[in-house]
């Protein structure tokens, strides 16, 4: 069923002000979300407020019961014919934030129904990593580590079995220790560094139920990719590569006829140590501390590697590794708006990009957007996590949280409780428990991390800056 919200009209000082502003006597932006993210409603409230849109929701929670049970039958093209019967001529935009499959699924709908969008192909590629990697290695190969498929899907039972994954391994001309990830997978699931055949049996062992649940998560980026892009290796599968390190840094912007246009770059920083053979993030800076000249050499890649995946409309979010030699090296691009950071370009310079995000799906510059007063100097999205099993350190209490908003009204603050099955699904997956996300600002760092330690202490939770 549809989740849809409209303009507050029936507000009679709202009613009033329309009738008296001519902006106001055009009709409301209808807007598709194509599985919304958690960040979306709050981001989307100015918009929907002031009568510029209106919202309507498709799709489910793919991480949260009941709605990620729909998964385990979920057909990608039997969703998007019901979308375009029920929508054709009755929306203005489809967007999505969401990188499981939402993005893809928004780039078909659009598609369909004649609406700006990008091409399904480029976000199939883009998602693939496999052939992003050769994309990479295509334009830039000294900016591309050593990488090779696994040969077989996470569901074969060679997947876990030590002596068919030395095999493979010595058949690909890699030598461990390897960095491995799946071929389609988000939030870093299941990437991690593993130093043999031995440890990665034992990573890649899943029971029944795990493994229909990883086949099913897949399936509809499947489904797509095999009209739009066929040929492609099993998304199930995972890729080997030679392990890099760095400062990681991300890349957020967008493309308007053909124009790659850069946001902004956040600095991505880790907890100090690593956890299960991979690096967590702790937490996203911007402004970027990196140098002018890095910065121009991570903006020609991303060019380079969005023309040659067909990337022609739409927001993106690049990653990449700055070695310490200042070297530069691709991590992986998302078909997706980060809408995590957009609060800290928000508060930082004034771009309004959740605006941007519907002009674009309008066939609009988001150039023409209206630029806000910047509120702040510093900003960064705080992640807390677990390393040892368990749940969230402490969640806040009613009270804690009417102090946050009072005396941090500008926070933003998302919980991701977990408990039982899903909770060890999520040590097995990404080897930490993420329970919580803030995004704040202040008029420079110091001051930032000043809020940031005396929300710590109020919640009780470590303060690892």
């Amino acid at each position: 069923m549809a989740d849809t919200l409209r303009p507050l009209t029936h507000t009679p000082a709202l009613a009033t002000t329309r009738r008296a502003t001519a902006a106001h006597l055009v009709r409301p932006a209808r807007v598709l979300v194509v599985f919304g993210k958690e960040w979306d409603r709050g981001a989307f409230a100015p918009q929907f407020a002031a009568g510029e849109i209106e919202l309507t929701f498709e799709g489910f929670d793919l991480f949260r019961f009941p709605g990620n049970a729909r998964l385990l039958a979920f057909d990608a093209w039997r969703f998007v014919d019901r979308i375009c019967a029920k929508y054709a001529g009755r929306v203005d935009a489809v967007l999505s934030n969401n990188e499981q499959f939402g993005a893809l699924l928004a780039a078909v709908i659009a598609q369909r129904l004649g609406l700006p969008g990008n091409d399904p192909r480029a976000v199939v590629l883009a998602h693939h990593k496999l052939a992003c990697r050769e994309a990479q290695r295509r334009i830039a190969a000294d900016a591309v580590p050593r990488f090779a498929p696994l040969g077989f899907a996470l569901d074969d039972p060679r997947a876990h079995d030590a002596r068919a994954l030395q095999a493979a391994v010595a058949a690909s001309d890699l030598a461990w220790p390897l960095f491995v990830k799946p071929i389609k997978a988000t939030f870093s699931v299941l990437a991690r560094r593993v130093d043999s055949a031995q440890e990665l049996a034992r990573h890649l062992r899943f029971g029944a139920f795990e493994r229909r649940i990883i086949r099913r998560l897949v399936q509809p980026y499947a489904q797509i990719a095999a009209q739009v892009a066929p040929g492609l290796a099993d998304p199930a599968g995972m890729l080997l590569e030679t392990p890099i390190a760095g400062h990681q840094v991300n890349v957020d912007g967008y493309v308007f006829g053909g124009d790659v246009r850069i946001v902004g770059m956040t600095d991505a920083l880790t907890y100090p140590n690593e956890a299960n053979g991979a690096q967590h993030f702790l937490r996203f800076a911007y402004p970027s501390r990196i140098a002018a000249d890095v910065r121009a050499r991570i903006e020609r890649l991303t060019r380079l590697l969005l023309a040659e995946l067909g990337f022609v409309h739409g927001f993106f979010n690049a990653e990449f590794f700055v070695r310490p030699d200042g070297r530069v090296q691709y991590i992986e691009v998302n078909p997706r708006l980060a809408s995590q950071l957009a609060d800290l370009y928000r508060w930082v310079d004034g771009r309004d990009v959740y605006r941007m995000l519907v002009a674009l799906a309008r066939g609009r510059d988001p150039e023409t957007v209206e630029r806000l007063a910047p509120a702040a100097g510093a900003a960064a999205s705080f992640v807390w996590r677990k390393f040892d099993g368990t749940g969230a350190e402490r969640l806040p209490t009613r009270a804690d949280l009417d102090w946050l908003a009072r005396e941090h009204a500008d926070a933003r603050l998302m919980l991701y409780a977990k408990r039982g099955a899903a909770l060890a699904r999520e040590y097995k997956w990404l080897g930490s428990h993420r329970y919580a996300v803030l995004n704040l600002c202040a008029l420079d760092e110091a001051r930032l991390r000043e809020r940031y330690e005396a929300i710590c202490k109020r919640f009780g939770w470590p303060a690892a800056y």
